[in-house]
Parts: structure tokens; C-alpha cells; sequence
């Protein structure tokens, strides 16, 4: 994990941790949340349910992960109605998170790629038409029924980074078999 962590932080995260998969715990209130549907993705995006899996589906993907990489990028508001901030922050995490998720996935498709909100490779999504980019769609954290807050728990992450910030947290999660020892590590970006 020590590779990833230093890969993450090299594409400039500001948290970057290990995650046992086997501590996640899938849950149903949160997937009951993606059925509000205050998004307004529900049944309208290929990653987000119930295009994504059932909750069992998702909890059975998880399962068969043996490591994890938790990734926040946090942003300082200069006040709670910072909203240029809040979108260029979040801009930067999913740009960030994409550059992570492809550079793992070169060395295995199987990882399974977590993010903050539904898949934004696209902007909008395809469906119903087929995904344009099926290798490299991303699920959210919560699609798969994952509290985030309890999740950095898990990898011994802070969720909350104190008054007037804002973190963006995704996943990566590896199969048995990937090796990370001969990714190489990028130059750090801010």
C-alpha cells in the first residue's frame, strides 16, 4: 500500500490512506438515500442505482477485494457559502481521482474505483444509450451503500477537517492479484 499512498499523494490528494475492504460495511439506509433520488441520477446514470447492482451485487464486489486506498482532496472555504471554492475543489478531486483510477487500472482492469458522487467522465450521461466510457466509469461511494464519514473511520482518516473546509473522498479498491511495486510515481500537482 506504502506505493499507492505515495502514488496518491503524487497527484496531489491531500489524504491518502490504506482501507481494508473487509471493515466496509454495506448499507441499506445509505443506498435508501440514492432512492431520494435528490440528485436526480437515480435510474438516470449507468453508475448510480439501480444500474450499478443490487445492493448484494455491490456488497459481493467488495468482498472480493483484499486492500484499499482511501483519497480525500480537502478545500478551504473563506466561508460556508464559498461556492467557488466548493466547485473548483471538487473539480480538482475528480480530476485527481480520474489520473488515479486510470493509472491503476492500466495495471489491472478488475479495481474497483470508488468516487464522491455518480460517475462525471461525461456531461451527462449516455443512458439509456450504452456508457461511453464502460472501462472507465465510476460508481459513488454511496451507490455501493457506503457511509463516507464511517469509511475514513475504517482506513483512520478524518471525515471532517475542521471549520470553513470541504473534502471530497473516493476509494480504490485491488483485487489479490495486482501489484502495485512497479507503478511510478508522477509529479506532485496542487
Amino acid at each position: 500500500m506504502k506505493e499507492a499512498i505515495e502514488l496518491a499523494l503524487g497527484l496531489g490528494f491531500t489524504c491518502a490512506a490504506a482501507l481494508d475492504p473487509a471493515a466496509l460495511t454495506v448499507r441499506e439506509e445509505v443506498r435508501a438515500m440514492c432512492e431520494a433520488n435528490k440528485c436526480r441520477a437515480y435510474g438516470r446514470n449507468w453508475t448510480c442505482p439501480p444500474h450499478c447492482g443490487t445492493l448484494e451485487e455491490c456488497g459481493a464486489r467488495l468482498t472480493g477485494m483484499a486492500d484499499g486506498l482511501l483519497v480525500q482532496t480537502v478545500g478551504r472555504l473563506t466561508d460556508p457559502f464559498d461556492f467557488d471554492t466548493m466547485a473548483g475543489t471538487e473539480r480538482v478531486h475528480l480530476a485527481r481521482f480520474y489520473a488515479l483510477a486510470d493509472l491503476l487500472r492500466e495495471k489491472d482492469p478488475e479495481v474497483l474505483c470508488l468516487g464522491s458522487g455518480g460517475c462525471r467522465l461525461c456531461k451527462s450521461c449516455a443512458y439509456p444509450d450504452p456508457c461511453r466510457f464502460p472501462s472507465r466509469a465510476c460508481s459513488s461511494m454511496e451507490s455501493y451503500g457506503l457511509l463516507v464519514s464511517e469509511v475514513c473511520r475504517t482506513a483512520g482518516t478524518a471525515y471532517y477537517h475542521g471549520k470553513n473546509t470541504l473534502a471530497y473522498t473516493a476509494c480504490c479498491l485491488f483485487p489479490a492479484k495486482l501489484s502495485l511495486i512497479h507503478i511510478s510515481e508522477p509529479t506532485r500537482r496542487t
